[in-house]
């Protein structure tokens, strides 16, 4: 949960420095009006006493601050961002293959056995009903879940 978190945190840092990345009036709340309020003297960067407002930023800032110079950029955002993100589908991907203990790319229900909260959930993440949940199949749940 807490690294869900964190990328939550990471993900609206970075959508919010994108160029145009502001939702329309009335729409969700506002990435870059965050990203605005926190960068409070309007340089394009958060600062580590900017960064306060944001608290899984300045909870990772040492990580994030590629260059040591106490400023984060959009750049360094997006590579910490992609390198947590890739760190999570690695872990997903070494998961799902010590489930799928025959080796088929898909998971049935007795291998799902091995792990409760998946097991509890199968027939909602088999979309098809074949079975069998496969990586698409969970993709698409977490996408779902995320969403909500």
């Amino acid at each position: 949960m807490r690294y869900a978190l964190l990328l939550s945190a990471l993900g609206l840092a970075c959508a919010s420095t994108l160029a145009g990345a502001a939702s329309p009036a009335g729409q969700g709340h506002d990435p870059m009006m965050h990203f605005k309020q926190a960068d409070t003297n309007g340089d394009g960067m958060i600062s580590r006493d900017e960064a306060k407002a944001l608290p899984m930023i300045a909870k990772h800032f040492d990580e994030i601050d590629a260059n040591h110079d106490n400023q984060l950029t959009a750049d360094e955002l997006r590579a910490f961002h992609a390198k947590m993100h890739e760190g999570r589908h690695a872990k997903a991907a070494e998961r799902f293959k010590k489930l799928d203990t025959d080796g088929d790319g898909r998971i049935s229900r007795a291998e799902a056995q091995a792990a409760p909260r998946l097991a509890e959930r199968f027939d909602a993440i088999d979309a098809d009903k074949d079975g069998f949940v496969t990586p698409e199949e969970l993709k698409a749940a977490h996408r779902q879940h995320a969403q909500k």
